[in-house]
């Protein structure tokens, strides 16, 4: 037979493992779950990246083709090159700025 303090003293041994245990796991799914939400925000962070990019594409795509185009580039280049064609004139307009505050309108 054991004495009661041998028994005790196991009780409390094994209590104290099995508690150093469970604190063991509940710290690695802490930090488990924290990598998850990490990774979650890169993946968001990502996808906003792309579909960035997609319209991007998309844009260049469009001027690509209208640039393709002689009836789409003419105009580009005009308007860069600030040249008029026949019956065509350029219109430059001045902004007001207003005089208290000195800011455009």
């Amino acid at each position: 037979m054991r004495s009661p303090l041998l028994r005790s003293l196991a009780r409390a041994v094994c209590l104290l493992l099995a508690g150093t245990f469970v604190v063991l796991v509940a710290v690695q799914y802490v930090r488990i779950v924290e990598r998850n939400l990490a990774y979650m925000q890169q993946v968001r962070d990502v996808e906003r990246e792309v579909a960035a990019l997609q319209l991007e594409r998309d844009d260049q795509l469009r001027r690509i083709v209208r640039l393709s185009d002689p009836r789409g580039a003419i105009p580009e280049i005009h308007d860069r090159l600030h040249l008029v064609g026949d019956r065509e004139a350029i219109i430059y307009l001045r902004r007001h700025d207003d005089p208290a505050t000195g800011a455009p309108q």
